[in-house]
């Protein structure tokens, strides 16, 4: 009998990632294939679909296909649309409709930060939880709310969109035209900005001195931190202060059983997760006090982002 598959699909900016993964979560075959943001939607899947078929030919004989999840950015789970994602030149685009072109089976699209969701539910840190919220810490802060175990997608499939909530209405400048969002302080992004200002309103002697912003990435932050770097570890206690003020209020909204961090800036553990919990246990209502645990993504390191969009359609799949 032949093991039942989805092909989960992660549209990013610069890589489109994609792989076949079963019902234990396990991506059995996996591939990527350059984005190219300045072509349509129509070019990269037309460009995509022989590489997938490359990829499923070495698993065809013991493995059929089922469905297609897609993660991508301002993706409309109600439409099936893609709708001016800010990193492609796609305008809007139904995305199901395009993939119905090459798949004969059940296709669903959603934001990436909502597919981790469904992936942490089926395969990771939220397995047997049915009410919680997933922050993506990336290049923005994405976010994916779960209820009664099912994802809030609001009245027009974009709720939870906690990243654009606004921490201070004169802060930073954000790309969405606010001021102040919190992704504009809590994302690998919004740490770099935070350690340039420490920089410039200090004397400290730091080793992120010698970099400048461009070549700055929130690993070396993180390495510079464990190295005990003072002006490092200021940084990510400032990112985690402002991030658990802002999640405190997400949690008087949904009640959620934990906060699980997902993507890069999430892989400094502690450093993070330490401040975060320290300060939405300091603004949180009383009745939520010590209830609300903070974890880290429970999905597998490489290819996280290809099985949520992979759960995403296993999901539907599932309920029907």
């Amino acid at each position: 009998m032949k093991t039942e598959v989805t092909l989960g699909i992660d549209v990013g900016g610069t890589n489109t990632a994609f792989g076949f993964v079963d019902i234990n979560g396990s991506c059995l075959a996996e591939s990527s294939i350059l984005t190219d943001a300045h072509n349509s939607a129509e070019d990269l899947f037309s460009r995509l679909y022989p590489e997938i078929e490359k990829l499923y030919s070495t698993i065809s004989d013991r493995c059929i296909l089922k469905g297609v999840g897609i993660g991508a950015p301002n993706a409309n789970y109600y439409r099936g649309t893609v709708e001016n994602p800010p990193n492609l030149k796609w305008g809007v685009v139904n995305v199901v409709e395009i993939i119905k072109q090459y798949f004969d089976v059940p296709v669903a699209v959603t934001n990436d930060a909502n597919a981790s969701a469904i992936g942490e539910m089926l395969f990771g840190a939220a397995k047997g939880m049915k009410d919680f919220i997933v922050i993506t810490l990336g290049t923005g802060l994405g976010s994916g709310v779960v209820v009664d175990g099912k994802l809030v997608y609001g009245s027009d499939g974009f709720a939870g969109e906690i990243g654009h909530t606004v921490y201070d209405p004169n802060g930073r400048q954000c790309g969405c035209g606010k001021k102040g969002c919190l992704e504009t302080y809590a994302s690998a992004t919004g740490i770099k900005r935070t350690v340039m200002e420490l920089l410039a309103n200090s004397i400290e002697d730091s080793i992120l001195r010698n970099i400048s912003f461009n070549e700055l990435n929130s690993k070396m932050i993180y390495s510079s931190a464990l190295a005990g770097d003072k002006l490092a570890i200021q940084a990510f206690e400032y990112t985690g202060k402002i991030l658990g003020l802002k999640l405190a209020d997400a949690v008087a909204v949904t009640s959620p059983e934990a906060i699980i961090l997902f993507g890069g800036l999430a892989k400094a553990g502690k450093l993070i997760i330490d401040p975060t919990k320290k300060s939405l246990e300091a603004n949180l209502f009383h009745v939520f006090r010590n209830k609300v645990k903070i974890l880290q993504s429970g999905l597998t390191e490489g290819n996280s982002a290809v099985l949520g969009a992979a759960a995403l359609i296993w999901n539907e799949i599932i309920k029907t």
